[in-house]
C-alpha cells in the first residue's frame, strides 16, 4: 500500500544519505522507494517491479536478525541472489515495529561505514516516517490482520489458536495476563445502529484505535478490533495508571477517526490468569465487566470483573430473561416520572445513606423520605428490609443488564 507522504519522506531520506532507499512493510510488500537508481542491483529492480520481496531474498535478510533488531543491521552482499550489500533500519514507534527501511550500498562501496555514520542525521525523518506507517499501512498489513484474527479466535475458544498465541514472542513467558475489552458508550440507539451499518469500517476503526492506544504502553502485549469493541491482552502488573492511559488514548483516537465528539469510554478487565487455556474465560469476564460499566455508570469507566457485583451472576444467564419481580413491576407501573426507582437504587448502592442520596440527586432529605414512603405504599412492604430489598435491588440490576450492548 503506497502512500504519498511515505514517498516524500523516502525521497528526503535518500537525498540526505546520498543512497538509494526503499521501504517495505512487515509482509515484505513495497511501500515506497526513492528515485535514486545509481546503485540498483538485480534484487532492487525485481522488487520494484513485483512490489514483493522474493522468498529467497527474505530468508537471507531474516537470517541476519532484522525481525527482532532495534538498531540498524548490516546485511552483506549475496552474489548468488544478485544482491549488493545494504543496511536495514527497523522502523519503530515507541518500540512497536511498523516496517523496514533499506539503504543500498553503491556498486563500488564495500563497507557500510558511511551509511551508518549518516543515519543519526536523518533520525527525525525516520521517526516521522515510522509514525506515518503506523497510522496508515500497519493496521492494513496482512500479517497484522492474520494475527488479530488468530488472537480473536483464541479468545473465542479455538484450541489451535490458543496454542499458537501461547507461542508468540510477546506473550510467551510473560504471565500472569489479564484481558481487557474496551468500547464507547453510545446512548442514542439510532446513532449506534447507523455506526454499525458498515461492519468493515467499524472493525477497522476499532483496530486502529486500539493499536494507537496501546503503542508504547508497557503491559499491553497485543490488541485486536471487533465490530463494537477492542480486545487487549495485558501483562498483569500492579496498578491501573497505564490502563487508564490506554482508555484515554482510545477515546481520543476513536473520536478523531470516527468523526464525532468524544464519548464516555469504558475498559473492563478480567481476573488474572497464568494458563493461556483460560484466555476464553478471561475474555468473557472482560466483556461482562465492560457491559456492566455500559449499563451502570456508577461502576466507573475502568472496572475489574471482580468489582461488577451482581452482574457476574446475571452474565451467567447467557441471554435468558430474568425472572419477574412483582414488587418491581408495580413500582415501574407507578413511577412514570422516574422519581422513585432512581432514589431507591442509589439508596441501595450507597448502603442506605439518605444524606448521600439527597446530595447526589440534589434533593432535600425530607424529599428522599417522602419518596420512600410512596414506595412502601405502592408495594405494601418496607423496601429497606431483608428479602424485599434484595429482590428490588436485583430486579433493578437485571433491568439494566437487559439493555447491555451485545458483544
Amino acid at each position: 500500500m503506497q502512500s504519498p507522504d511515505a514517498e516524500r519522506a523516502v525521497e528526503e531520506i535518500a537525498q540526505a544519505l546520498g543512497h538509494g532507499v526503499s521501504v517495505e512493510d512487515l509482509d515484505g510488500d513495497l511501500i515506497a522507494y526513492s528515485s535514486h537508481q545509481a546503485s540498483a542491483d538485480q534484487v532492487r529492480v525485481n522488487f520494484l517491479l513485483s512490489k514483493k520481496v522474493p522468498a529467497d531474498v527474505s530468508a537471507w535478510q531474516l537470517s541476519h536478525g532484522i525481525a527482532t533488531a532495534v538498531r540498524p543491521v548490516v546485511v552483506p552482499a549475496n552474489a548468488s541472489l544478485g544482491m549488493h550489500g545494504r543496511v536495514c533500519v527497523p522502523l519503530l514507534v515507541r518500540g512497536f515495529r511498523v516496517g523496514y527501511l533499506w539503504v543500498l550500498h553503491e556498486q563500488d562501496e564495500e563497507a557500510p561505514d558511511a551509511i551508518l555514520a549518516a543515519l543519526p542525521g536523518v533520525r527525525p525523518l525516520l521517526d516521522r516516517l515510522a509514525e506515518q506507517l503506523l497510522d496508515t499501512n500497519t493496521p492494513e498489513s496482512d500479517a497484522r490482520r492474520r494475527r488479530e484474527a488468530e488472537f480473536l479466535a483464541a479468545c473465542e475458544g479455538d484450541a489451535a489458536a490458543v496454542e499458537s498465541v501461547a507461542g508468540w514472542p510477546e506473550v510467551q513467558g510473560r504471565s500472569p495476563w489479564t484481558v481487557g475489552s474496551m468500547m464507547e458508550r453510545i446512548e442514542d440507539p439510532d446513532t449506534a445502529l447507523a455506526e454499525q451499518a458498515h461492519p468493515e469500517a467499524a472493525v477497522l476503526l476499532q483496530r486502529i484505535s486500539a493499536l494507537q492506544a496501546t503503542v508504547g504502553i508497557r503491559p499491553a502485549l497485543f490488541s485486536a478490533g471487533s465490530q463494537q469493541h477492542a480486545v487487549i491482552l495485558f501483562r498483569d502488573l500492579p496498578g491501573r495508571a497505564e490502563h487508564a492511559e490506554v482508555l484515554k488514548r482510545y477515546g481520543a483516537e476513536i473520536s478523531l477517526r470516527g468523526g464525532h465528539p468524544e464519548r464516555p469510554d469504558m475498559l473492563g478487565l478480567s481476573e488474572s490468569f497464568t494458563d493461556l487455556r483460560r484466555l476464553p474465560e478471561a475474555y468473557e469476564q472482560s466483556k461482562t465487566a465492560v457491559q456492566a460499566a455500559a449499563v451502570d455508570p456508577r461502576i466507573g469507566p475502568l472496572v475489574d470483573y471482580r468489582d461488577t457485583g451482581v452482574y457476574q451472576f446475571l452474565a451467567t444467564g447467557k441471554g435468558s430473561l430474568p425472572g419477574r419481580s412483582v414488587h418491581f413491576a408495580d413500582l415501574q407501573e407507578q413511577d412514570r416520572n422516574a422519581e422513585l426507582l432512581p432514589v431507591l437504587e442509589l439508596l441501595y448502592d450507597t448502603d442506605g445513606s439518605v444524606a448521600d442520596v439527597a446530595a447526589q440527586l440534589h434533593l432535600h432529605r425530607s424529599s428522599v423520605y417522602n419518596r420512600l414512603a410512596r414506595v412502601r405504599s405502592i408495594i405494601g412492604a418496607d423496601p429497606l428490609k431483608g428479602r424485599v430489598r434484595l429482590e428490588l435491588h436485583l430486579a433493578m440490576k437485571a433491568a439494566r443488564w437487559a439493555g447491555r450492548p451485545r458483544l
